[in-house]
């Protein structure tokens, strides 16, 4: 082993050993399963922007975004801007009422929780659907996480790697590594332990994606040389202008990149955030922190392909086989070793924050929403280690299924992310915003959005043009639709009316710096807008 991959593995080590520290940390302030899933309702608002941001972005900041652009240029900027305006959008529309909503409403904790209480369905339906889609979808997900680890070690660390020599680790051996210690951290800290290391994560993220470039800049001798050597590239051939948002643009490819926004609210690792925020007036605080690291970490990741693409014209004898690695490969060039391992660090902490996410939205989702769901009580230490080894068992099932590293890893993202935004997205929106909103009109957004989506997806755009549209857009507007339109035809009991408009109204209420109805809200129960502490109480629907 040479002295440069010694360097790149005690980096690394060192990152991995902290994440650990973090979760452990993070396990002593767990006393239930409340603190598990939610951190006791008790996250600061910048904790909670910055781990929804890391849990959100994964690798796709640091390889896929700048790999693109690299490529194609600013054209592909379409999904950053969609992206962007769609995070700021939730927080601001999503975020201070779901807070509000979710703790009047049966103190729910999990999404399915929230809507089984927010419709008043005793059947428990809405809830067990929405938590098998959650279970199904993330597993996968998961699952795709580990596979891109395993892929990035192996890489990073292989026999041909161009980062280390001397050393050779292959997939499995990668994937394992990277997942056990991601399991480790989130088996014992939990959701407080995954938005501890997220933050940490989102740091190393936005500090690696400025640094790089604002070297690359001092490097070649400041902006104007960097515009030349990308003007000398388009120059010398390939047709692309990587200056323009708009050459080589369709409309179609547009309003897909864009529709990406529409994403973020259905996303249960995302959204689950704002639950867990003290008060919903902390939303306003997390949302200028969140966006502000956002917006920054985006235009660091543009600046990378651009930087990139002028340092290697003006260095013909350094070649980028792939344009994803371009931003590993110009920290590997730049930096010592040992900063190079804290850049690959940053691949590695983007991948872990939504894997750990994930996880704990899955053994949520099994613990609470299905095996807890007809009353399967205990004491809070046994439903604590409940809690776990459902992230342990999710953890297995998504290892087995990582197990083959030629998955289709980028489509089942892509679909996912879809899935998630056409079948909660409209749901959560309707629920949140309409008091007429009904358990029917629920049920068939989630599985119209889920189906179009999948349809759309499947269809050829050789037999309509309109089929190479994302399916996100079109599976979002249909179940929009479907949801009203059910909803409409649909009718409840006036006493059930009678106590979700109370709920509704509620909610509004304390979003609004009001005091609720006490009926609705106990005091014991809410939080005021001076930002007090709250604690359980009594499901608030005895009491309407």
């Amino acid at each position: 082993m040479d002295q440069n991959t010694s360097f790149l593995i005690v980096a690394i080590g060192l990152y991995f050993a902290a994440m650990i520290a973090i979760g452990l940390y993070a396990a002593r302030k767990n006393a239930d399963l409340d603190d598990y899933m939610l951190a006791g309702r008790d996250m600061k608002p910048s904790v909670a922007a910055l781990s929804a941001g890391a849990s959100d972005m994964s690798g796709w900041l640091l390889m896929g975004l700048p790999g693109a652009i690299y490529a194609s240029g600013l054209v592909e900027g379409w999904m950053a801007v969609g992206l962007t305006v769609g995070a700021w959008v939730n927080w601001k529309v999503v975020a201070p009422r779901l807070r509000a909503y979710t703790e009047i409403a049966g103190d729910s904790i999990t999404i399915p929780s929230f809507l089984e209480h927010r419709f008043q369905d005793r059947t428990h339906v809405l809830r067990i659907v929405a938590g098998l889609i959650i279970l199904v979808f993330f597993t996968f997900y998961v699952s795709s996480g580990m596979v891109a680890g395993g892929k990035f070690v192996e890489s990073t660390f292989g026999p041909d790697s161009f980062y280390a020599q001397g050393i050779s680790i292959n997939y499995l051996t990668g994937m394992v590594v990277v997942a056990g210690i991601t399991v480790l951290y989130t088996l014992f800290g939990g959701f407080l332990g995954a938005s501890l290391t997220d933050v940490a994560q989102g740091i190393l993220m936005f500090l690696s994606l400025l640094l790089v470039p604002i070297v690359v800049v001092l490097t070649m001798g400041g902006w104007d040389a960097v515009v030349e050597g990308i003007r000398a590239a388009d120059a010398a051939g390939g047709g692309v202008n990587h200056f323009s948002m708009f050459e080589n643009a369709t409309l179609i490819g547009v309003l897909s990149s864009l529709a990406w926004g529409l994403g973020y609210f259905g996303q249960p690792h995302i959204i689950v955030r704002f639950m867990a925020l003290r008060t919903p007036h902390d939303a306003a605080v997390a949302r200028r922190v969140g966006i502000g690291w956002m917006a920054l970490s985006v235009f660091g990741a543009v600046m990378v392909a651009l930087v990139g693409i002028a340092y290697f014209q003006a260095n013909p004898g350094t070649t980028l086989e792939d344009p994803e690695t371009v931003f590993l490969v110009l920290a590997s060039i730049l930096f010592h070793p040992f900063v190079a391992g804290l850049v690959l660090a940053a691949v590695l902490a983007a991948i872990m924050s939504t894997l750990s996410s994930q996880l704990i939205v899955c053994s949520s989702a099994l613990v609470e929403d299905l095996y807890m769901l007809r009353g399967r009580t205990g004491s809070p230490r046994f439903t604590l280690w409940l809690g776990r080894i459902g992230v342990l068992v999710v953890a297995l099932v998504a290892g087995l299924l990582a197990l083959n590293p030629d998955s289709s890893v980028l489509e089942l993202v892509s679909f996912a992310w879809a899935g998630f935004g056409a079948a909660f997205g409209p749901v959560i929106l309707l629920a949140l915003y309409w008091p007429r909103f009904t358990s029917w009109g629920a049920m068939a957004a989630m599985v119209t959005g889920a189906a179009v989506a999948w349809v759309w997806s499947e269809a050829s755009a050789e037999t309509w043009e309109w089929f190479g549209l994302y399916e996100l857009l079109p599976g979002f507007v249909a179940a929009l639709v479907v949801g009203v339109v059910v909803s409409l035809v649909t009718q409840r009991s006036r006493r059930v009316q009678r106590r979700i408009d109370a709920e509704f109204t509620g909610a509004i209420d304390i979003v609004a710096g009001r005091e609720p109805h006490p009926d609705v809200a106990p005091a014991a129960m809410t939080r005021n807008a001076a930002g007090g502490s709250t604690a359980a109480a009594a499901d608030p629907h005895t009491q309407v």
